[in-house]
């Protein structure tokens, strides 16, 4: 990791000099400035940014950085997080890294020289230095939902190994055996652990998973769409299509109307990550829910904990099926209980 010398020594000044144009000190000249910061480029300088996290006093404001905050998911997880923060007299400045890695660091760098107490983070991709000197440093962090192997931080995240078992049992059972999925990033935890979770499900069934029924996306909904198109141009399209996170759901099911066909008597549909919108589409989508605010208000209490020198846990907890009307299932009455015996919940949808 470059040095404040180094920078100096590229730049062609003294360390004074950095000091003073990282500190916006109007002596600097514009050439040494313009040559400081294009030496900090080059380098990826970060200004104090972990040294600014190694502090005794405390600014009692929480950093929360998202994967993508136009995804009701994350929505949700930062309102839990939010209000669980205020409940224990901390703040949250929150950032959305919009899936990309760059813009996730720069929130994280900002994050860490604005002083906050600790940090909670999905992230976007498989590494990043940047966290990976914060977390070294002793900066509190948590993952949250997503997470990175081989960094020694707390992971509260939902696991949905169950639930995408009970899908594939609930999918078998109405006859379907082709099935596909759109599976997020392999970068991300989730988007490696769902395809192997479901592939692993259909494996107990005797099912295959071929590669042309693996639609690659990146957890946006254009890409749903496309894989979904991919899949409709098939010479044997799969019977049912999982979406491995609700905003590629809806862009297959925008990609199978667009073809004039309908959810579920030519195409069945489910998805991971339930949101509300799904009792109001039609059909209804089945999905796989995570307990949301649940995940939320724990990450929070392990960051807490670690701020305040108490020792952190990781956290896992239960997905579930929700069972509604895309997959082809029979009509629910409504005096069928919302909640099942099972893992399995059954919508009124």
């Amino acid at each position: 990791m470059a040095s404040i010398k180094d920078v100096a020594a590229a730049a062609g000044v003294s360390v004074a000099t950095v000091s003073r144009v990282l500190n916006a000190h109007p002596s600097v000249s514009a050439d040494a400035r313009t040559r400081v910061l294009a030496a900090v480029e080059a380098l990826g300088y970060r200004p104090n940014a972990v040294a600014r996290s190694l502090r005794t006093d405390q600014t009692h404001t929480l950093g929360l950085v998202i994967s993508d905050v136009l995804n009701p998911y994350f929505t949700e997880l930062a309102r839990s997080v939010e209000e669980e923060a205020r409940a224990l007299g901390y703040s949250v400045i929150i950032g959305n890294a919009d899936e990309r890695p760059e813009i996730q660091d720069h929130h994280v760098r900002n994050l860490l020289d604005r002083r906050i107490d600790g940090l909670l983070i999905s992230p976007t991709d498989g590494g990043s230095p940047l966290m990976l000197d914060a977390a070294r440093a002793g900066t509190p962090m948590v993952f949250v939902d997503r997470w990175i192997p081989g960094f020694d931080v707390p992971v509260v995240r939902a696991d949905g190994r169950a639930a995408v078992r009970d899908l594939v049992a609930h999918l078998h059972s109405l006859g379907h055996r082709r099935l596909a999925i759109i599976a997020g990033p392999a970068a991300t935890t989730t988007g490696s652990e769902r395809v192997e979770a479901f592939r692993a499900a259909l494996a107990e069934y005797g099912l295959e998973l071929p590669d042309a029924y693996i639609g690659q996306g990146d957890f946006q909904a254009e890409s749903g769409r496309r894989a979904t198109e991919g899949f409709l141009d098939l010479p044997e399209p799969p019977d049912v299509v999982f979406a491995a996170d609700n905003l590629m759901a809806l862009g297959a099911l925008d990609a199978v109307r667009a073809r004039g066909l309908r959810v579920p008597d030519d195409i069945a549909l489910a998805a991971f990550d339930d949101i509300p919108w799904f009792v109001h589409t039609d059909p209804p989508v089945t999905a796989i829910a995570q307990p949301t605010g649940e995940l939320g208000r724990a990450a929070v209490r392990a960051l807490v904990d670690r701020i305040e020198g108490r020792t952190p846990r990781s956290v896992t907890l239960p997905a579930r099926l929700v069972v509604r009307r895309s997959c082809g299932e029979p009509p629910t009455p409504a005096t069928d209980p919302v909640e099942s015996p099972s893992p399995v919940q059954r919508s009124t949808s």
